[in-house]
């Protein structure tokens, strides 16, 4: 039986070790949060995500599944390492690739003549080269002749997670074709998914950060179009829904701003090494500039209607509704509402969030205060940042407040202006 040291038990690493061990594989994750690890051992997932807890319980019970936070000890006792750790952006939005150098530390202390290593960490091109072998290579093993190394971006949607991860097609790339055909083969034991191996391990790594910065991208151009139709007074989605009917056009939607551990991040790491190479990556900035700008230019949307009123933010009182980066999930990382919540408290506002997903006690961590929805709708201004299904369900009667700033496409103004809410959208009238 082959056995499998996994690096990283969160959003991505914890469902990927669960289904290996669902089909067959002795799997130990390895992560450095002590709760982490106890729950895991105790059949719980740390993780919401539909379906993930009662598959956690299954492979625990069944002895497929364990969880340490001695990482040199699990990779002597494995065949497979795979490495799926954060890997964020610093303040000058640079790659922080401590978390897969600590991994691949461990993992040179426990390499084994024969195993092969995966990467699934989303990571700068050239980092398998110039970072993760180096580091695996201090065993005194030599790369090819001696261990594989392979690279897989994973591809999920939060509460989605394992559908798509054993269904989407999976990317990989290998130092050799040993290393890839090896890796090809453990991942097709998880998916139905195509297995696609590409040339080498750089153009695998690029393919993750490729398809996030072509997202990312849409979305600015999306914002920057919504931004420009406001000017005109042109309900913007009705605009893009019809140019869509272009065989050859698909705009993604307006929003706040762009969320999450991908999309936000990843084309950070583009811009770094091509900035290293002296490569000019102007659309890739400009549209991430755009994208994090949207925050700030729902502060304006809010400020201006309030100045009609006779109001200003200073003292007044805002309900942000929902504060996870996307709809019906908790995931808060990146989210724009937490960039709103800073702006506004800065002008003076005072701040309440309401999200069914997300608990007090992180809507507290990003500044504002905890408000019971129906409180919520009776602030001066409310601002709906999550397209939560259960938002959807707002009718104007609930609104008690005069402003109502809809940043999600999910309700219809007509309704909501024919019964005296100054409704306000991202380029919608």
């Amino acid at each position: 039986m082959k056995k499998i040291a996994l690096f990283g038990l969160g959003h991505i690493g914890l469902p990927t070790a669960s289904l290996f061990a669902k089909n067959g594989f002795q799997v130990i994750g390895v992560d450095i949060n002590h709760d982490v690890v106890r729950e895991v051992n105790s059949g719980i997932s740390p993780i919401m995500e539909p379906g993930l807890n009662e598959l956690v319980q299954e492979v625990v019970a069944e002895n497929f599944l364990s969880a340490t936070k001695d990482g040199i000890t699990a990779a002597k006792n494995s065949d497979i390492m795979m490495v799926v750790v954060p890997t964020p952006v610093n303040e000058d939005n640079c790659s922080d690739l401590s978390a897969v150098i600590s991994a691949c530390e461990n993992i040179s202390h426990g390499l084994n003549e024969g195993d092969l290593v995966i990467i699934e960490s989303t990571v700068p091109p050239c980092t398998c080269e110039n970072i993760v072998i180096p580091i695996l290579e201090k065993s005194g093993l030599k790369v090819s002749q001696d261990f594989g190394v392979a690279y897989t971006p994973e591809r999920a949607l939060p509460n989605n997670t394992l559908y798509e991860m054993t269904h989407n097609a999976r990317v990989i790339g290998g130092i050799n074709e040993k290393s890839a055909k090896q890796a090809a083969n453990i991942y097709q034991r998880i998916t139905v998914g195509d297995v696609i191996i590409v040339k080498n391990l750089v153009t695998a790594e690029m393919v993750k950060l490729i398809e996030n910065t072509y997202r990312d991208t849409n979305i600015a151009l999306a914002n920057e179009l919504a931004m420009v139709c406001e000017s005109m007074n042109i309900d913007v989605i009705d605009a893009i829904e019809a140019a869509n009917f272009h065989p050859r056009v698909n705009i993604h939607t307006p929003g706040p701003g762009v969320g999450g551990h991908c999309l936000s991040i990843d084309p950070y790491f583009i811009v770094e090494i091509a900035e290293q190479r002296g490569t000019p990556t102007k659309l890739i900035k400009t549209a991430r500039e755009i994208n994090d700008h949207m925050p700030n230019h729902v502060v304006k949307l809010i400020e201006d209607e309030l100045i009609k009123i006779g109001k200003s933010l200073s003292n007044s009182k805002i309900a942000l509704l929902g504060v996870a980066y996307k709809g019906n999930v908790a995931d808060t990382r990146e989210s724009p509402s937490i960039a709103l919540i800073h702006d506004l408290i800065d002008k003076g506002s005072q701040v309440f969030a309401h999200d069914p997903y997300v608990s007090d006690d992180t809507i507290i961590s990003m500044g504002a205060q905890p408000i019971e929805m129906q409180k919520a709708l009776g602030c001066d201004s409310v601002v709906l940042m999550t397209d939560h299904d259960s938002y959807r369900e707002i009718s104007p009667d609930m609104i008690k407040s005069t402003i109502f700033i809809c940043t999600r496409p999910i309700l219809n103004p007509k309704e909501f202006k024919n019964n005296g809410v100054i409704f306000r959208g991202l380029g919608r009238f």
